[in-house]
């Protein structure tokens, strides 16, 4: 099963908004699964994938040097499921900033309906203690993930 849930950006703003998309395909690993005979994609992974774009703008916006964590999710609503053959379009914008970690407030939509909207606190890992539990990489942005970041692109005002 594939763990990203970003299929690319479609806008990113620095410190500010960031827009992503994700194409639901029918063969997801997840959907032969959840549920058979009536596929819908896990409310889970609808949240990991308005997630993944939020903790790419925290982290950004510090230029990628502190180590990102999903930390708490205050507030999440779900309006209705999500099925094989849509985009999902995954909107969030930086609600506060600070040493400690960022708050983003994100929506996911289907074309112009609402699928869910929630608030997301990240965490920024303590320096010191991550080197000790990680090592000095910074594990959250490598991989596939950083061609994901690449591929953002700011438009201007």
């Amino acid at each position: 099963m594939r763990w990203i849930w970003i299929d690319r950006f479609t806008e990113f703003e620095s410190g500010k908004s960031a827009t992503a998309v994700k194409s639901l395909s029918h063969a997801e690993d997840v959907f032969a699964e959840h549920f058979p005979g009536f596929p819908v994609m896990p409310a889970s992974l609808i949240l990991e994938g308005l997630a993944q774009t939020g903790g790419i703008l925290v982290g950004e916006a510090n230029q990628f040097r502190e180590k990102v964590v999903l930390a708490k999710v205050p507030t999440a609503k779900f309006h209705r499921e999500a099925m094989p053959g849509e985009m999902l379009t995954y909107r969030v914008e930086m609600l506060d900033l600070r040493p400690e970690g960022g708050i983003v407030s994100g929506r996911v939509t289907c074309g112009d309906e609402l699928i869910a909207e929630a608030e997301i606190f990240f965490a920024h890992l303590d320096q010191s203690r991550s080197a000790l539990l990680f090592g000095d990489d910074n594990f959250v942005f490598t991989g596939v993930l950083k061609d994901l970041i690449a591929t953002a692109k700011t438009k201007p005002n």
